[in-house]
């Protein structure tokens, strides 16, 4: 039927489609944008193809050139793993109607859960209990208001072509209700190309439990256990496991049958998850069906003994599915937890980050497992999603699973742009978290932005220890440009000379003396502290150290005059400013608004000459599908609008400036 497959996709999960396919004799064939001509995922396909420029709308989106790229090559078949087109029922008919597979459910079921609220009228039907709420067709925010205030505050506001928690809005007043509405609609309009909404009362402190289920054209349909996706921030899975800490066997059976029951009544093939909430009293409710691989299938994959990628692609030659619901309740063994590794600031909002990996090193060991599209010295483009790598580990008990991914975290090296690495082990760490016992409300509650920044605060080992490495470095550069010897380096008189330096992390200056006292010694001195540090091995990205008669290492990497070092639960970047001039008009807050990552700029809601109020949008930013809004930090006037809707930007440039207080307005006559 077919012997090639071609990968719509990207990243991490093209990567682990093509290891599947190569482990069953399937030849495979990769698709690039050119921000991805040097991927991982292009050198390990046995061909590749670029479809086009970075932007998605021009390459992983566009679905006529991705059945161009599968005929040209060859391939009969396309796996479009997950984002991008894998859920758009339009590109799944014409991959049919060009005669290849595609590795999937039948497109007329894709359509039937791909919108909420039809899939929602649906489920209704089929007897699946849902969430009470408005689904339908009059969509003026009049109408959405009217419904809200019927159903009861609070609700939750929801595109209903949304997926991955993007317009959806958590509203419990009755005055943010316009708001969430207007922004939930941008927000899907630009995600999804459908402003519709649905409105549901929320459920709160409810777990996020999905069901895993698979079907094949024989009829049979079975579910493959639960997976808690709980962990979230602002509607974003943050962690996985399975099992659930809240499911016992007789509700994973409820669940699972309501699950099978809403894949039959659409006739479903294939890969799939109902994703349900579920209450305290042990109720649950429909939320929706993804119609693809999840992020997050590797956590069932390790606690069932399965590869779901090859149940795919024996499903879509049309094999009968290998195991029965029995003999798949049998496997269930241990558990298992997943994290998403990105690169985002959580000391900045979460803010994206883009550039180029100076390091990359993941873990490995019995029981770890890692997906990842990584090499070292990848750049990360701006046009897609945040996430670069998910660390699966596996245990016989949950909480060997919990310390082992801990131990991940620990191991895990990615160096040269911010990740959210240091908070994902705030997470697993914390007690809550730890006893099980916590709902979709757990980040809200037990993980502030202000404790984590708080917790990023360099320490002033952590300090010391990166101007320590920036002096040895510099030295070493100094010694190989002035041919000066080690000894020379090191010399000192009775009394050792001082090399000051002023380094910066993040927003906070310090300065720093660092003095050679021979044989490795060296004493930092910063806000008043002298710490004794001996540099016991420095083998790039490892310093293995000796501080207080402890012996430790830490992993580090130097780029001109920046150390981006990972020690002690805290990974941060400093910037030796010695000889750099102070940039005063950033530092006071001149008026100028700038990007603050490379982006599209979606709205301009302002025009110069215009009078603006603290805390008012000035303008929104898309950068890696997600939206931010720029907002003034005090009573001014708008002078200047240095941007336009549409127009991509860079980092810190210039979108809108500023003068402090307003002009004022005639009075009316």
């Amino acid at each position: 039927m077919f012997d090639r497959v071609l990968i719509a996709n990207r990243g991490e999960i093209a990567v682990r489609i093509i290891r599947s396919c190569q482990s069953l004799g399937y030849s495979t064939v990769a698709v690039y944008s050119d921000a991805d001509r040097e991927a991982l995922h292009v050198s390990l396909a046995d061909q590749a193809l670029c479809i086009g420029p970075g932007p998605a709308a021009q390459s992983y989106l566009a679905g006529d050139k991705l059945i161009a790229a599968a005929k040209a090559s060859g391939a009969a078949a396309i796996h479009p793993g997950y984002g991008f087109l894998s859920e758009r029922s339009d590109f799944a008919q014409a991959v049919q109607g060009a005669g290849l597979v595609f590795i999937g459910p039948d497109w007329q079921a894709i359509e039937a859960m791909g919108n909420k609220s039809s899939a929602k009228i649906r489920m209704l039907a089929a007897g699946v209990r849902c969430v009470p709420g408005y689904q339908g067709d009059a969509q003026s925010d009049a109408s959405l208001l009217a419904e809200a205030i019927k159903i009861g505050l609070p609700v939750m506001v929801k595109a209903a072509a949304g997926g991955g928690g993007r317009g959806m809005r958590l509203v419990q007043e009755a005055a943010d209700l316009p708001a969430a509405i207007q922004s939930a609609r941008s927000e899907s309009v630009n995600a999804f190309g459908d402003g519709q909404l649905l409105i549901e009362k929320a459920v709160l402190q409810a777990r996020h439990v999905e069901i895993q289920v698979f079907g094949d054209r024989h009829g049979n349909l079975v579910h493959i256990g639960e997976r808690d996706c709980s962990v979230q921030r602002r509607h974003q899975k943050l962690v996985e496991e399975s099992p659930s800490p809240a499911v016992d066997q007789a509700l994973r059976a409820r669940m699972g049958a309501a699950a099978v029951a809403a894949a039959r009544a659409v006739d479903y093939v294939g890969a799939g998850t109902v994703e349900f909430l579920l209450a305290r009293d042990g109720s649950f409710y429909f939320l929706e069906m993804n119609t693809r691989l999840q992020v997050e299938h590797p956590v069932t994959e390790a606690v069932y003994d399965l590869d779901l990628v090859a149940w795919q692609l024996r499903v879509a030659r049309g094999e009968v599915l290998p195991l029965s619901q029995e003999a798949i309740n049998a496997r269930r063994s241990g558990w298992a937890m997943e994290v998403r590794l990105c690169t985002e600031d959580p000391a900045n909002d979460f803010l994206p980050q883009t550039g180029r990996l100076l390091a990359w090193q993941p873990p490995q060991g019995r029981g770890m497992r890692v997906d990842h599209g990584l090499q070292p010295g990848d750049t990360v483009p701006v046009f897609y999603d945040s996430m670069q790598a998910k660390l699966i580990a596996a245990g016989e008990t949950r909480e060997e699973a919990r310390r082992k991914l801990l131990q991940m975290l620990d191991q895990t090296l990615l160096l040269g742009l911010p990740s959210n690495r240091d908070y994902l082990r705030q997470i697993i760490a914390h007690p809550v978290f730890a006893q099980g016992d916590f709902s979709t409300s757990f980040v809200t509650e037990h993980l502030s932005p202000e404790s984590f920044a708080a917790s990023q605060v360099p320490t002033p080992l952590h300090s010391a220890l990166a101007a320590l490495l920036l002096y040895r470095s510099q030295a070493l550069a100094l010694q190989t440009d002035a041919a000066l010897d080690a000894e020379l380096l090191e010399w000192q008189s009775s009394a050792p000379a001082q090399v000051p330096m002023l380094l910066q992390c993040g927003e906070r200056s310090m300065r720093v003396s660092v003095s050679a006292l021979g044989d490795g010694h060296y004493l930092t001195e910063l806000e008043g502290q002298a710490l004794d540090i001996q540099i016991l091995e420095l083998q790039v990205p490892t310093a293995r150290f000796m501080h207080a008669g402890l012996a430790a290492k830490a992993s580090y990497m130097v780029a001109g005059s920046s150390v981006y070092l990972s020690y002690g639960g805290q990974t941060l970047s400093y910037a030796d400013t010695t000889l750099s001039p102070v940039a005063k008009s950033a530092a006071l807050g001149d008026g100028r608004m700038l990007a603050p990552m490379d982006g599209k700029v979606l709205r301009v809601l302002v025009t110069a000459g215009e009078n603006v109020t603290k805390g008012q949008a000035l303008a929104v930013l898309e950068a890696m599908k997600i939206e931010f809004v720029i907002s003034s930090s005090a009573d001014s006037l708008v002078t200047a609008v240095s941007c336009q809707a549409g127009q991509q930007v860079r980092a810190r440039q210039l979108l809108i400036s500023l003068a402090p207080g307003q002009k004022e307005v005639a009075a009316s006559p």
